[in-house]
């Protein structure tokens, strides 16, 4: 089944609308996501399978004739379902219709309308968009208290496994995670798998071309594409500071190539100064083209208290756009790569991709990004830096340290480090690494696709 040239991939967030369905109308879910992240098709095909009929209206495409409905006849809702059937030729029944407002950012107005729509209760309403929060797209309106608001990622490394049917991998995955047993001779087969996933991505346009033709070459055509249309976005709504969002957005594969992975404005200008900038970073997050990680100073209960907003690390919402944005040549991915990649056997900073991937992964999880960085010339044991902070759910009021390592080779020095002067503050410590599954001294190593449990 496909909808504008869309496989329909299994995806979690379908449970999370069974569970919004079962509330019969008491708020509109509105899906944020990225362009292209795939939220119509979801949505279109959960309202194609859990209900009698639906109405879909893409404000990317919308007559005046259906736009004057919000204007004009929102105050008589009988006369707005009257004329609204009338020209979709749909028929509404009550609590068993959907009405879904696509790319709703083009229209606030049916945003604002939502507040009366629900009210009304006769039917139940999805919205989808990108870039919802920017100022443009809000301004003038008045936001619905009625609307639940729920994030739609690119495909994860589980719903990849999924769509190449494959279910049995993430099984496999997390009954050896929960036992923290070594996968032994699987654990080859699913790093192979794990690294396909790091050069495909999980964008629904990219997966649908890789199961097609298994044509690396085409599916970076296909990120390409989508890396132009976010370039076209930041030209068209980045208004007043569309050069800086544009410099940054081209600037993320250097600063993740480097050692140090903090964002330097001074490769921008050297003159440049965080306010400058501040903007152009928000922009990025909120239409999701980036995940951004911020430094906490104290690795405590409430991160977000600590978060030092000047220094953070920026990461791609999506490693396959990552990967395309780097081999950005004119000649794009080349079969080479991208089997080199696929087989590690292409000498590259995998460092790079590996903690973006795992930034996505904890991001899909729904986690806040933070890490630990601390440089003190004075005493080198106070100097350390830990890629991510998250809470550790079995221990109530404790944090988990996770560090990535993309190499055979490593030191864990700052993990060490980091152990001792905060030991009373931490939980289980994770280190995330190609190699199989063990625990030495306290510390649990993963292969760096068990991302997905933590």
């Amino acid at each position: 089944m496909t909808r504008k040239g869309y496989m329909i991939f299994k995806r979690k967030i379908y449970e999370h609308f069974l569970t919004w369905k079962e509330e019969s109308g008491k708020s509109a879910l509105l899906v944020e996501g990225a362009r292209r992240v795939g939220k119509s098709t979801i949505v279109e095909n959960f309202a194609k399978k859990e209900y009698r009929s639906y109405i879909l209206i893409d404000f990317s495409v919308a007559s005046e004739e259906i736009k004057t409905l919000f204007t004009k006849y929102i105050s008589n809702l009988n006369d707005f379902f009257f004329f609204l059937t009338s020209i979709t030729g749909t028929s509404l029944y009550e609590r068993e219709s959907l009405i879904i407002f696509d790319e709703v950012q083009l229209f606030p107005l049916a945003r604002q309308a939502l507040k009366h729509l629900v009210k009304d209760q006769r039917y139940d309403y999805i919205e989808t968009g990108s870039l919802l929060s920017i100022k443009q797209n809000i301004e003038g309106i008045l936001l619905p208290s009625e609307e639940r608001s729920i994030q739609l990622f690119p495909l994860d490394f589980e719903e990849f496994c999924w769509a190449l049917n494959r279910a049995d991998i993430p099984k496999i995955i997390f009954e050896h995670f929960n036992m923290q047993k070594a996968l032994d001779i699987l654990h080859p087969t699913i790093m192979k798998l794990f690294r396909q996933y790091l050069l495909v991505g999980g964008m629904p346009q990219a997966v649908a071309e890789f199961l097609r033709t298994s044509d690396y070459v085409k599916v970076d055509r296909i990120k390409k594409d989508i890396l132009n249309l976010y370039r076209n976005d930041i030209t068209k709504f980045a208004k007043g500071y569309e050069s800086k969002v544009l410099s940054i957005f081209d600037e993320i594969p250097g600063q993740l190539s480097k050692h140090e992975k903090k964002f330097s404005l001074a490769s921008l200008s050297k003159a440049a100064r965080f306010r400058e900038y501040e903007d152009a970073f928000i922009w990025l997050d909120e239409a999701m083209i980036v995940n951004i990680c911020f430094n906490a100073s104290d690795p405590s209960p409430g991160l977000s208290l600590y978060k030092n907003t000047l220094s953070l690390k920026l990461y791609m919402a999506d490693t396959g756009l990552l990967l395309s944005h780097a081999f950005n040549e004119s000649s794009g991915m080349s079969k080479e790569i991208a089997k080199h990649i696929v087989e590690d056997k292409l000498e590259f900073n995998h460092g790079m991709i590996f903690e973006n991937i795992v930034a996505q992964m904890l991001r899909a999880k729904g986690k806040k990004l933070y890490f630990y960085s601390r440089t003190d010339t004075k005493n080198h044991e106070n100097t350390m830096e830990i890629d991510f902070l998250i809470y550790d759910t079995t221990k109530t009021g404790k944090i988990s340290p996770i560090e990535v390592k993309s190499g055979t080779r490593y030191t864990i020095n700052s993990l060490t480090k980091f152990s001792t002067k905060f030991n009373r503050k931490l939980g289980k410590k994770y280190l995330l690494h190609t190699k199989d599954l063990s625990v030495k001294n306290n510390i649990l190593y993963l292969p760096v696709y068990m991302a997905i449990c933590l």
